[in-house]
């Protein structure tokens, strides 16, 4: 995935020298939470070095390092993946405690589906919640997306929103 900013934060790939920071997110409980089991750090290492390894093989989108514009500091991750393997994708982002509360998940979001839309030719975005994530789901709705039902993973029940195209371009 090419780089894009928004108005305070810098997304790009990640590098091999981004362990401290993979870390920080995946080792953290709070983080992490709603997303997937927190890692150790030899986990998040070998985590990272798959997402090194999806930017080599070509892959089109992937997981981003997310940082603010004027510090440099560290703020969280943005995703687009793949839902499933399919040819349907989903957007994400998480950010480490000293970032909650900035507007930075709304930017995150606001940003990505516009490039995603604008970059792609895809007919749809999704982005899956979990039901205890009320503020995810909250945001998701202020941009437009709908809920779609449900979607598994691991064995747990998440919700699945979407924004199509033809929404978009109506915002």
């Amino acid at each position: 995935m090419e780089p894009f900013e928004t108005e305070r934060l810098l997304v790009r790939q990640f590098c091999s020298s981004d362990g401290d920071d993979c870390f920080a997110f995946n080792g953290n409980e709070a983080v992490v939470k709603y997303i997937r089991p927190v890692k150790t750090r030899t986990e998040s290492d070998t985590f990272l070095l798959e997402n090194l390894d999806l930017y080599l093989e070509g892959f089109p989108y992937g997981r981003m390092h997310v940082s603010e514009k004027i510090s440099g500091n560290f703020v969280g991750i943005f995703s687009l993946l793949y839902l499933d393997g399919e040819a349907d994708y989903h957007i994400g982002y998480g950010l480490i405690p000293q970032a909650w509360g900035k507007g930075y998940g709304a930017e995150l979001v606001k940003f990505g589906t516009t490039i995603f839309f604008e970059r792609t030719k895809h007919l749809t975005l999704f982005a899956i919640t979990d039901p205890a994530n009320k503020a995810s789901e909250y945001l998701l709705y202020n941009f437009g997306y709908q809920l779609d039902g449900t979607y598994q993973y691991q064995e747990k029940s998440l919700n699945l929103f979407k924004m199509s195209r033809v929404a978009f371009l109506e915002k």
